[in-house]
């Protein structure tokens, strides 16, 4: 199949493990971006969108297990780069019973941190062969400010050449010591991005604010044209350039098992539609159905079997 375009997603997967403290734990991995490319390749898989992660990787057998399975997913793992001395992080997961998760972190040494450490790296180098390039603020976060400019020079240049550039706002008040420094890398991303993917409650969490009212009014009045506000089970709102926002109703489910990725996969089934030429609306609808699938499973990538079919 003639290829449409190349989305490279940059960011950290980490080692999951899932399970009772001090019993049995079952080991997987995940991360915000990971999730995202796992989904959007399913979607994308025979429609022409080539899915490649970038990230740094250790010369370790739980490395090489996740490229092993990420190849298996169909995504494309040459921005992938693998260090000696390094290896993935890690991070616990407990969810209560309404579904809704608790998370401790190991990450500090992570390997993704050093993607940007080299003179160059393999997403620097590919450039000129991508099409789209989606991050998110807990790319950011990972990354020094040195990092972060060398991301924010790839963004220019893709732009330049009409590249489109995703911001997806996940927001970890943990991971930015210094909130006003979050804050000015965030306007940085909201005003070099194409589409920007929001969740509501980041936003406020990040700005300070504590009424939705306001904080609509603030996501509505950013630079970026295309804006996307995830609201779990409230609908989720568009925004485009000079149009009215519209109301996308969310997916209902009988019963939520785990909300992990409920957000990464919205935004997997939402871009999987508008890089096919689907419509904001229903780009939004199938990311709203693809979360409901994800929430009735547990951990953030649910079986093949599971994906729901004819999303767009």
């Amino acid at each position: 199949m003639k290829r449409v375009c190349r989305i490279a997603l940059l960011g950290e997967c980490m080692i999951e493990l899932r399970g009772q403290l001090f019993g049995t734990m079952q080991q997987a991995f995940g991360g915000d971006t990971l999730n995202t490319a796992v989904y959007l390749s399913r979607l994308c898989r025979h429609r022409g969108v080539q899915v490649s992660y970038a990230t740094d990787l250790g010369i370790d057998p739980f490395s090489e297990a996740m490229i092993r399975a990420w190849e298996g997913e169909g995504i494309d793992t040459g921005l992938i780069r693998r260090q000696e001395g390094l290896m993935p992080g890690l991070y616990t997961i407990q969810v209560d019973e309404t579904g809704e998760r608790t998370f401790y972190y190991w990450r500090d040494m992570s390997a993704a941190k050093a993607y940007f450490r080299g003179v160059t790296s393999p997403l620097e180098e590919q450039l000129a062969d991508i099409d789209a390039l989606y991050f998110s603020g807990i790319s950011l976060a990972i990354f020094d400010a040195a990092a972060r400019d060398r991301l924010f020079k790839i963004v220019t240049t893709l732009r330049e050449r009409g590249g489109k550039v995703i911001f997806d706002n996940n927001y970890r008040t943990r991971m930015w010591p210094v909130t006003v420094e979050a804050r000015a890398w965030y306007a940085h991303a909201y005003e070099m991005a194409d589409i920007a993917m929001i969740t509501l409650d980041d936003e406020m969490a990040l700005f300070g604010i504590s009424e939705e009212e306001r904080a609509l009014e603030r996501v509505f009045n950013l630079p970026t044209p295309e804006v996307v506000v995830k609201r779990g089970a409230l609908p989720a709102i568009i925004r485009l350039s000079g149009q009215a926002p519209a109301f996308v109703p969310a997916c209902q489910v009988a019963k939520v098992v785990d909300t992990t990725a409920a957000g990464d996969s919205f935004a997997a089934g939402y871009l999987a539609a508008r890089l096919t030429g689907s419509s904001a609306e229903l780009a939004a609808h199938s990311g709203a159905c693809l979360a409901a699938a994800v929430i009735q499973h547990p951990g953030a990538i649910i079986p093949l079997s599971a994906m729901p079919d004819n999303l767009f």
